[in-house]
């Protein structure tokens, strides 16, 4: 069967069916969900039902246009106070992390395939490893949250910036190794320049255009509230364009984008917030549908074996000797063991097959040998790293338990107040006391009262109980007097703290 336009939303409507529902299925065994959308899409491929599809250039477009709404996205919900804590260690794992994974797994293809009698020159070994040098951190947080499980040390940040920031830096290399590999000019000095070009003004672009991204949204009046989910979709796709035109990298351009417009006041970001999700997570699974799709499972047979030993290399090797030699110069105080951890998560995702299809189109893959090579040692990777996050974060004492779920609510920005999440602590309030009888700040009011599953809305005759979770609303002001944070939990003023305290 070949996907045409009579049958393409018929035929797509049912597979992202069936992935939604295997996905929700895999859960409970702490599969990546997104492995289950490669794996259905190989199951309705060639090799299964026999749908024929084979256009690696409308993959590539799908996934220019899907890792531009991804990386943005990212940016948007990174905040940059959580990962100013670890920013160095974040942009060196993210920079000379994948140059250093990229040498280390270069020089161990080209050992490797000497041995097993398939020869790869090595600066084509060099080109492979560059393609699968990013990490997806999306994978390990889906997991961890299902099972309910945070991590300590800072190492969810260190993380999201890590995997954010990587996938440009990949994306580089991979180009200018590419240029290498076609005869390119390949002296240091020509390599420097075109990178220091590309990540310097896709740096300059994304914090510029962020900036003036932000200004749009807010002073642009729109009457019609849904269009804002539109123009910023615009702004994305304006952003990552016109930086490359300008020899740019589009994909750091709308990462740093993202993370100025999500630190920035914008109108409407919550809509706009869930917008983005929504359309994030339909163009991970598209991209991962149209990349299962396209590989032909026979095909992977031929590399089999040297798949299985660089994907046990990448994970035992050359991720954690990149991860260690990186963080060595700074002195960092992330502990052993979360080190340990940073190296066992740098899973494969998307953006390794994504980028294979560039040497591809490019003319260097014409028996889809590269592609193959990376697409098994990301279902390699998935499968042994992915199904193991969990497991290893409690084994290397790095887990911690999962903030208990709060209200999801929100006010709109230009009402001046403010809504604030206040935990009743074991061992802290008294059993039936009332709610009138706490004094709250002035012009504080206790909105809604969380105990289990269950929502209450107060009134002052609700008795308070420990674990009670407890949503207040209070004008701006009151809302910026300091806090104490306490295992992720959020106490505020003396008055309520008084009262906690018994």
């Amino acid at each position: 069967m070949v996907l045409d336009v009579g049958n393409i939303l018929l035929i797509g409507s049912i597979i992202l069916f069936v992935g939604i529902w295997a996905g929700k299925a895999s859960s409970r065994f702490g599969a990546p969900l997104l492995l289950i959308f490669l794996l259905v899409g190989m199951a309705f491929g060639t090799d299964g039902l026999g749908i024929e599809f084979d256009n690696f250039e409308v993959v590539q477009f799908v996934g220019m246009v899907s890792l531009s709404i991804i990386l943005f996205s990212g940016g948007m919900d990174t905040s940059f106070e959580s990962v100013k804590p670890v920013m160095k260690e974040g942009l060196v794992l993210a920079t000379v992390g994948v140059m250093l994974t990229t040498l280390f797994t270069g020089g161990i293809i080209y050992l490797l395939s000497d041995l097993l009698g398939i020869y790869i020159p090595f600066k084509m070994a060099l080109l492979i490893a560059a393609v699968m040098s990013s990490t997806d951190s999306a994978s390990v947080f889906s997991i961890l949250r299902s099972k309910r499980i945070g991590l300590k040390h800072n190492l969810r940040p260190l993380l999201e910036l890590e995997s954010g920031s990587n996938d440009p830096m990949a994306y580089i290399l991979t180009i200018m190794l590419i240029q290498v590999n076609l005869g390119g000019d390949s002296s240091i000095g020509s390599v420097a320049l075109t990178f220091l070009k590309q990540m310097g003004i896709g740096a300059l672009s994304g914090y510029l255009l962020g900036k003036l991204g932000a200004k749009i949204i807010n002073r642009l009046n729109i009457g019609n509230k849904s269009l804002y989910s539109v123009l910023l979709l615009s702004i994305i796709f304006f952003i990552a364009s016109f930086t490359d035109l300008l020899s740019g990298n589009g994909y750091l351009a709308v990462y740093i984008a993202g993370i100025v417009m999500g630190n920035h006041k914008l109108s409407h970001k919550r809509t706009l917030s869930t917008f983005l999700d929504g359309v994030t997570w339909l163009m991970q699974i598209v991209m991962f549908l149209l990349l299962g799709l396209l590989v032909n499972p026979h095909e992977l047979t031929n590399v089999v074996w040297l798949g299985i030993l660089v994907g046990v290399a990448m994970i035992l090797i050359t991720r954690p000797l990149a991860v260690w030699v990186s963080l060595l110069p700074l002195g960092s105080k992330i502990p052993k063991r979360a080190r340990h951890y940073i190296s066992w998560v740098g899973l494969r995702g998307a953006a390794p097959i994504l980028f294979a299809t560039y040497p591809k189109l490019a003319g260097l893959d014409p028996n889809n040998n590269i592609f193959n090579i990376v697409f098994f040692i990301t279902i390699f990777s998935l499968v042994v790293q992915g199904t193991t996050v969990s497991k290893f974060a409690e084994l290397l004492n790095v887990a911690d338990a999962s903030p208990e779920k709060g209200f999801d609510i929100d006010i709109p920005e230009e009402i001046k107040a403010a809504l604030t999440e206040v935990d009743i602590i074991e061992g802290g309030a008294r059993d039936g006391a009332l709610l009138r009888d706490v004094k709250l700040p002035e012009k504080t009011l206790v909105m809604m009262i969380r105990r289990g599953d269950k929502y209450i809305v107060p009134n002052g005759a609700t008795t308070l109980h420990k674990g009670d979770k407890l949503l207040l609303i209070s004008e701006e002001i009151q809302a910026q007097q300091p806090e104490i944070r306490h295992r992720g939990h959020i106490v505020l003023w003396d008055s309520i703290k008084q009262f906690i305290k018994g």
